[in-house]
């Protein structure tokens, strides 16, 4: 099991320089799949809209770009008594990593 001190933050980026939430990973993409579960969910994943994510690594100037989108889809057969019957799947795609001049 991964030690907490292994998670680094992550701050997403809208409007420009506004970081409106901080999502912890091991991994940049481990957060931004946390940041698109939260994106509008489409009905199917073919109809889900991509919509961009900033996400600037807390401590350094590096914000890591991604597409991503979500769609909801019905749990698992094997699924608890205590998960809803329709869950938020998502997907991104990284589009690159930007440098930032000044924070």
């Amino acid at each position: 099991m991964a030690r907490d001190d292994d998670k680094r933050n992550f701050a997403l980026r809208e409007n420009g320089d506004d970081e409106t939430s901080v999502f912890s990973g091991r991994t940049p993409r481990q957060a931004a799949l946390k940041a698109a579960r939260r994106l509008e969910a489409a009905d199917s994943e073919d109809g889900a809209d991509e919509t961009e994510l900033r996400l600037r690594e807390k401590g350094t100037k590096k914000v890591h770009i991604y597409e991503g989108w979500a769609w909801e889809e019905e749990a698992p057969e094997d699924s608890p008594d205590w998960m809803p019957k329709e869950i938020t799947e998502a997907n991104v795609s990284k589009q690159g990593i930007e440098h930032l001049e000044d924070i």
